[in-house]
């Protein structure tokens, strides 16, 4: 088995189920199990793994246990060299397993490799790398403190195009062979969310494994799915610092109180934009439909104005398209489009100030997320 991949689950049954589909259209050259711990999900997520894809391996907890005992549970059961612990609200592209197990078989010592991931509405997001969270490092990133000197908890020495070493990869997407995971006892379970990817890669690093950024393939994190941002959540954020600090680093009672303020403006700062994100409307009117399922094709003109397109890879005839028409929405049909090109589309044409929706494959939903802040939708097919 070359590859086990490891998705704990809670509560977000479309996205996962767009994501295994990615995978199972991104394993037709690896040999690739997949293992799905559902925290204890109310949604249908379980009724449908179990009805629709008996391939996957599905571990049903009987209460939320949090990400990091969940992904140990994963792991423990997996057959593969190689693990890869992903977030169900991601999309990876169809050569995503082929490129990056090329590259981590070229680097002698790997500790963990994370990859470029870009969020729902095509931008970038800057956690992809990150340099290690010291106490002055994390104090100036929370007080929005930067330059040459002060930038590092992006790892800013890589731009986003540009491969190599960083300290820090995202729990969303870390590939690390199995023997390193177990070597290091996996993820410290005194997180329940939040900081156990830090933990994780920094024992990584303290035990002289490098951890590498690869920009070459690009992968949809809606991120916003995977944890609702709520007081609650601001809770679990500041412990698991706290946690992480003092772990790792000695401070003194100032210091400690600095930060543990610094952690939560920050946070709230997040919370109120969250708000701001909520008021604000993302009605769809005028729909570009890239694809043919004529499902689809039905639902969408009895809902809006609708426009097909079928030079899929012309991205200058869909500006103009999208300019001439005031198109607001983008539909890309995995039926017809491949998830790599899906992605290409939405980073081409990102700051068009369009929303993007997919419908994948098989299924009779759309769906999207117009940021990296508040939680998507998702519009079913009837």
């Amino acid at each position: 088995m070359d590859l086990s991949i490891v998705i704990v689950n809670y509560n977000v049954q479309y996205f996962l189920e767009q994501c295994i589909l990615s995978i199972l259209a991104a394993s037709k050259n690896v040999a690739v199990e997949l293992i799905v711990v559902d925290n204890n999900s109310s949604d249908e997520s379980c009724k449908v793994i179990l009805e629709k894809y008996p391939e996957v391996t599905l571990i049903k907890n009987k209460e939320n246990v949090g990400f990091s005992k969940a992904n140990n549970q994963g792991v423990k059961i997996a057959k593969g060299e190689y693990i890869l612990i992903l977030n169900p609200d991601t999309v990876v592209a169809e050569d995503t397993f082929d490129q990056i197990l090329e590259y981590a078989k070229s680097k002698q010592n790997l500790g963990i490799l994370g990859v470029k991931l870009i969020d729902g509405s095509g931008n970038f997001l800057s956690e992809s790398k990150r340099g290690i969270p010291t106490p002055i490092v994390s104090f100036y990133k929370l007080f929005g403190i930067t330059g040459k000197r002060t930038g590092k908890y992006y790892a800013t020495h890589l731009n986003e195009n540009e491969s190599g070493v960083v300290a820090v990869l995202v729990g969303a997407f870390m590939l690390l062979k199995k023997s390193i995971y177990n070597e290091v006892k996996g993820f410290d379970e005194a997180y329940f969310m939040y900081g156990e990817d830090i933990d994780l890669s920094y024992k990584v690093l303290n035990k002289g494994y490098q951890n590498y950024y690869f920009a070459e393939t690009q992968v949809i994190h809606y991120k916003g799915e995977s944890t609702q941002k709520d007081t609650k959540h601001l809770k679990y954020f500041h412990n698991a610092m706290k946690i992480f600090y003092k772990k790792y680093f000695k401070l003194n009672k100032v210091y400690d109180f600095i930060m543990s303020f610094g952690i939560e403006l920050w946070f709230l700062l997040k919370y109120f934009k969250l708000m701001m994100f909520r008021k604000k409307s993302n009605t769809t009117f005028k729909v570009l439909y890239l694809g043919e399922d004529e499902l689809v094709k039905d639902y969408l003109n009895k809902k809006y104005f609708v426009l097909t397109e079928d030079l899929m890879d012309d991205f200058k005839h869909i500006k103009n398209h999208i300019h001439s028409n005031k198109i607001d929405t983008i539909i890309f049909d995995n039926s017809t489009i491949s998830n790599k090109k899906i992605i290409e589309h939405f980073e081409a044409l990102k700051s068009e100030n369009v929303y993007f929706k997919i419908h994948p494959r098989t299924t009779k939903f759309l769906i999207g997320s117009t940021n990296s802040v508040s939680r998507g939708k998702v519009e079913l097919i009837n």
